[in-house]
């Protein structure tokens, strides 16, 4: 009975260890082998591609001297010296530019690799020209990594039509994973019996000058001499290789402070954190440990809804900049994410007046949600409106059935206020949306078409006069880009009127433009615009809107495109939780943006009234957005795993942006404050950062890079409408 007892204790003893382990190792592959290691690999694969490409490069600028070379060292022995002087000197180039970018990594890496062995093996060896072996004999065999050519290309061309390609992807898929961990295992083992040589010679006074062909001395022996011993020996086991690895790259880098010799044992630390990534390999004692382990305590793999049963339930509403954040934050916390949007993509709004404009296709803007989450199985995302929350039976109403949640996150945005005067909405379209943008878009090119069309100068004139109401950072963008459609994108496509004569008024009511800006970026704005030829009015009152035109200040002015820029208002999310909210109907939420009486209820940008920023309500921006999205994941994380509250959130203020035209803009970033060119590449710098994938980056730059050499967008289609 005793011993029975002891058996059941020592097996809870060990799986308690594993379940201990088990999150640690996942944590650890999750922080370097999923967000850190694309870009290890690049930098090493870079790296390696610019020393190669500067050797041909050498080569071919000292031509004479490479041939006299080859004729003492031919670093290809089957061919005569100047054929191998000229095709080594190709294969550097030409290779090392495959390399950089990721395109046939291995095949690129393979002549490199080889090169290199006929170098070491029957000329001079030295050092790091081993680790130059060892990591071209990792592109090799592991291939480029997440970001590279070949990774964007992989899939696609797997599939295709292309004779042979499909089967030498799958090879290379079964190299990768078979070859990958018997590749780990040889070096790592080789790089500890280099440590432990290196260490005995230095305690023993013995030399190994027959072993330097093989190992790379000289650079084991700069590391201290405790590092050498525990390391090699931590390595030739294969134990804790990944924090070994880790421990030695830190300390080898910490040292290098100290002994400048250190420093050129670079490549060193380029393949510890190759190790620190992958750990030791299949042949290894820690890879032993953990097959027993996985034997003995397998761990029950659940797919689909049926692997989030029992975890706390998070619905978050709206897959705006908030709720994407918030999401994303989530990934790590033993939560079942339901996710739900009209829409199955997330917009990135700030660029919206560009497709309105014809600068840019609503594809560039927009990004699949599913896309974002498809490597994150504890989020599932619902497309569906949601009608009404029930707070008592904590449900979600949508009109696919109610959502039962734990804790809810309301990030629903804002949409158009017309200030009561909603008739107006269907002659004045605001800009909240890919249909709005794709709306105004179809009126404004319309516009131009009619415009071509008519024989009378006097309807010309309504058809090409475009108000803007609203003189905010939207109008003031709307405003500035249409004056520059009209000017320079469509100069030459009409015969019967020149565009040019389009006339843009932007009507403000209140005394300047820009009022969330500082007096002196608002005077430089207007300034911008008048140049572009747009008509400002301050000070003035919307008075009536229709199909023809506007009247302002008891003015009619005839036009035929009006576009809404003025005013927006929350969500009804405060009319589902029947809770108070302020006068543009957001939420007011506490400052742990908790909705008042609803402990498990939050609330984020558009849709919450949050005094976070000094005191004053957070404005409607995207960084607020995410930092209230981010916040509430923390909050949450720190309920579900009862860890102390977190503070209360603060607002950080960013800056405010807005951009007038090809050539100016103005930023506010409190401290400092910018104008004109330098300010308008900041903000292309900073929109292109903040989209989110990198195919829209990339379509994104290059669509706007054509229309700013061309002068004028080229996405001027008209679809839609009547």
């Amino acid at each position: 009975m005793q011993t029975q007892f002891a058996g059941n204790h020592k097996s809870s003893f060990l799986a308690k260890v594993t379940a201990a382990t088990r999150p640690i190792q996942k944590l650890w592959t999750s922080l370097f082998g999923g967000i850190a290691w694309p870009y290890i690999e690049l930098a090493i694969r870079l790296w390696i591609a610019r020393l190669y490409g500067s050797f041909g490069i050498m080569q071919m600028l000292h031509w004479e001297t490479t041939l006299a070379v080859a004729t003492q060292e031919n670093p290809i022995p089957f061919f005569a010296p100047h054929s191998a002087a000229f095709l080594s000197t190709i294969i550097y180039i030409v290779c090392a530019a495959l390399l950089s970018i990721g395109f046939m990594t291995r095949y690129a890496a393979l002549p490199l690799l080889l090169l290199s062995l006929i170098t070491q093996l029957r000329y001079t060896p030295f050092d790091t020209q081993l680790f130059w072996i060892a990591l071209a004999g990792w592109f090799t065999i592991y291939g480029a990594g997440p970001v590279s050519v070949d990774n964007l290309l992989r899939r696609g061309l797997n599939d295709s039509a292309v004779p042979l390609i499909p089967g030498i992807i799958d090879f290379s898929k079964l190299l990768r994973r078979y070859g990958t961990p018997l590749y780990i295992s040889f070096f790592r083992v080789w790089l500890g019996i280099a440590l432990l040589t290196a260490a005995f010679s230095r305690s023993s006074g013995a030399e190994f000058k027959h072993l330097e062909q093989w190992l790379p001395l000289d650079v084991a022996m700069r590391v201290p001499l405790a590092g050498a011993w525990v390391g090699g020996v931590l390595l030739l086991t294969g134990l804790a290789t990944r924090y070994i690895a880790a421990l030695l790259l830190f300390c080898l880098f910490a040292y290098s402070m100290v002994d400048p010799r250190v420093t050129d044992s670079i490549y060193l630390l380029m393949f510890l954190a190759i190790l620190g990534v992958y750990g030791g390999g299949l042949v290894s004692l820690e890879g032993l440990l953990v097959r027993l382990r996985d034997r003995r305590f397998p761990l029950t793999k659940r797919h689909g809804l049926d692997g989030l049963q029992g975890l706390p339930r998070v619905v978050i509403v709206g897959a705006g900049f908030g709720g994407i954040r918030c999401a994303r934050d989530l990934r790590g916390v033993s939560v079942a994410v339901t996710l739900i949007d009209r829409t199955n993509y997330h917009l990135f709004q700030p660029l919206l007046y560009q497709v309105a404009t014809a600068g840019l296709s609503p594809s560039d803007i927009a990004t699949p949600a599913r896309q974002m989450f498809r490597n994150s199985p504890s989020i599932r995302l619902l497309l569906g409106t949601v009608t009404g929350v029930d707070t008592r039976r904590q449900t979600v109403s949508t009109q696919n059935g109610d959502i039962p949640y734990d804790y809810l996150v309301l990030a629903t945005g804002a949409t158009h206020s017309y200030f009561g005067k909603n008739e107006w909405a269907r002659f004045a379209p605001g800009i909240k949306r890919i249909e709005d943008a794709l709306e105004i878009r179809r009126r404004i090119l319309t516009a131009f078409e009619r415009a071509e069309a008519v024989s009378l100068e006097q309807d010309r004139k309504g058809l090409l006069t475009f108000l803007i109401v609203g003189g905010g950072p939207t109008g003031v963008e709307l405003a500035g880009a249409i004056a520059e459609l009209a000017r320079f994108g469509l100069e030459k496509d009409f015969r019967a009127f020149d565009p040019a004569q389009a006339r843009v008024i932007l009507v403000q009511a209140g005394p300047r433009l820009l009022p969330s800006f500082p007096e002196g970026l608002a005077q430089i704005a207007r300034r911008s615009l008048e140049q572009l030829g747009v008509e400002i009015h301050l000070g003035s009152r919307v008075d009536h809107i229709d199909e023809t035109g506007v009247a302002v200040d008891g003015t009619r002015i005839e036009a035929s495109t009006v576009l809404w820029a003025a005013g927006v208002a929350a969500s009804p999310a405060a009319a589902w939780l029947n809770s108070p909210a302020d006068k543009a109907g957001r939420l007011i939420v506490g400052d742990d943006l908790r909705v008042p009486g609803l402990a498990n209820v939050f609330a984020i940008g558009d849709t919450a009234a949050s005094k976070a920023w000094k005191g004053e309500i957070t404005p409607g921006l995207a960084p607020a957005a995410k930092q209230g999205g981010a916040y509430v994941a923390k909050q949450i994380r720190a309920m579900v795993e009862s860890r102390r509250p977190v503070p209360a959130f603060r607002y950080r203020h960013l800056g405010s942006l807005a951009t007038i035209g090809r050539k100016a803009a103005v930023a506010d970033f409190g401290f400092f404050k910018l104008s004109g060119a330098p300010a308008w590449w900041l903000w292309g710098i900073v929109h292109v950062a903040f989209m989110l994938g990198v195919r829209n980056r990339l379509v994104t730059l290059t669509n706007w890079l054509w229309a700013y050499l061309k002068f004028g967008g080229s996405i001027r289609l008209i679809t839609g409408g009547t």
